[in-house]
C-alpha cells in the first residue's frame, strides 16, 4: 500500500494515494476518461495498492486493516490498483467466489468504500481477463472498475492507466507452463503501438498540474522482478517526453520510490498488498 496528498501548489508523499467522482466522457484518444473533481479545498488524497487478492491470506487481511485507519485519517477518495488483483490464475469467470472472497469480503472499512480503479497485472491473464473487465462485477460490488487501459481526470491531476501485461515478449515466447488469455488483444505489436498512440496524445494535450501513469509492471525496480526492458524501451520515452510527473506499478511486492535521473519522473512501486515476498 502506498500513499500521496496533492495540492495546488504543492505536495507531500506519505504511505498511501490521491481523489475524484465518477463520471463517463469522450475524448479525442481511444481511451475511455473518467472525470472527477477535486475536494473543495483543492486536495486529492488516495491509496495505491497492488498484488493482493489472495482471499485474506498472506498478511492480506492485515494490510485491509491498516489501509481503513489510514484511508480514515487521509480522508481518501479512491484507491488505485496496480493489478494482480485475484492469485494465483485470475478470475475463472464473472461469477468465480474470488471476487468476493477477494475483494469485497476484505476491504470492508468505511473508509474503503470508494471507487476502485484497476489495472490488469500478469497473474490476471492467466484467468479469465475478460471477467474482471465485465460490467457484471460492478453489479456484485459496485466499487470495482477494471480496464485495460483508461484515464481519471481531476482538477489537479490526470492519471493514466496502461497495460503492461501485452508489452512483455515473454510471457508470448516462454509462458512457463502458464496460460494467458490473450482475447482482445490481437496482434501485440499493433496493440502495442495504437495504445502507445493514444497515450501519447492524451499527455500531449493534458493540462494538469500532475500527471501520473500507472500500470502492474515496472519500469525501474530494485526488487526481484527489477527493470521491465520492454516498458524502459517503449514506454519511458514517451513519460519523460510529456512531463510525466509519477510511474506507479506493482508486480515486485514491496515498496519502493526511485527518482529517474534522466527526468523529473517518480518511479513507485506498490505491490505489497499481501505476499510480501516472491510469488
Amino acid at each position: 500500500m502506498a500513499d500521496f496528498i496533492f495540492k495546488n501548489n504543492s505536495m507531500a508523499l506519505v504511505l498511501v494515494i490521491c481523489s475524484f467522482g465518477l463520471c463517463l466522457v469522450s475524448t479525442h484518444a481511444e481511451l475511455q476518461r473518467f472525470e472527477q473533481p477535486a475536494k473543495t479545498e483543492g486536495t486529492l488524497s488516495f491509496l495505491v495498492l497492488g498484488d493482493w487478492g489472495r482471499k485474506g491470506a498472506f498478511n492480506q487481511s492485515e494490510v485491509a486493516v491498516q489501509m481503513g485507519r489510514v484511508g480514515e485519517k487521509m480522508d481518501i477518495d479512491f484507491v488505485v490498483s496496480t493489478g494482480d488483483n485475484f492469485y494465483d490464475n485470475g478470475l475463472t469467470g464473472k461469477q468465480d467466489r474470488a471476487f468476493v472472497e477477494s475483494f469485497t469480503q476484505i476491504y470492508t472499512a468505511n473508509s474503503l468504500q470508494k471507487q476502485w480503479y484497476s489495472v490488469l497485472g500478469n497473474h490476471d491473464y492467466r484467468g479469465n481477463a475478460e471477467a474482471q473487465l465485465s460490467s457484471q462485477l460492478r453489479k456484485i460490488d459496485s466499487r470495482w472498475l477494471c480496464l485495460r487501459s483508461f484515464i481519471v481526470n481531476s482538477e489537479l491531476a490526470e492519471i493514466f492507466f496502461v497495460d503492461t501485461t501485452p508489452f512483455v515478449k515473454s510471457y508470448f515466447t516462454d509462458a512457463e507452463g502458464h496460460t494467458y488469455d490473450w482475447r482482445g488483444i490481437g496482434s501485440p505489436r499493433d496493440y502495442i503501438a495504437n495504445l502507445l498512440k493514444d497515450l501519447k496524445l492524451a499527455l500531449s494535450e493534458s493540462k494538469a498540474k500532475w500527471k501520473i501513469v500507472v500500470g502492474h509492471h515496472a519500469i525501474r525496480s530494485i526488487g526481484h522482478h527489477g527493470d521491465t526492458e520492454e516498458l524502459v524501451r517503449k514506454l519511458h520515452p514517451i513519460l519523460k517526453a510529456n512531463n510525466v510527473d509519477f510511474y506507479m506499478n506493482g508486480h515486485d511486492h514491496c515498496l519502493e520510490h526511485i527518482s529517474d535521473t534522466e527526468s523529473p519522473i517518480q518511479f513507485l512501486t506498490s505491490g505489497a498488498g499481501s505476499k510480501a515476498w516472491r510469488g
